[in-house]
């Protein structure tokens, strides 16, 4: 399949992906452009920031989903 052309509900999933690694990304650039020193609390806020605003109706569905992602989301996703 190209890149376009999904099986129903496979392109959700997919942008899902991005998503998250968006997410992971951001995560990581915060603590790349923080003081030296604070890159770890800088993206622990970060992290908790993006989780407040996730409505609560998916909350608990994206957490879960960004856990079982890969390498690039895991080891930022645990603030």
């Amino acid at each position: 399949m190209s890149h376009v052309d999904h099986a129903p509900g496979e392109a959700v999933a997919h942008v899902a992906a991005h998503e998250l690694g968006a997410a992971a990304y951001a995560i990581k650039a915060v603590r790349a452009a923080a003081p030296e020193g604070e890159s770890e609390t800088a993206g622990r806020l970060e992290c908790q920031w993006q989780r407040n605003q996730l409505p609560e109706a998916i909350r608990e569905l994206v957490l879960d989903d960004q856990w079982l992602r890969n390498d690039i989301c895991r080891p930022v996703s645990d603030c």
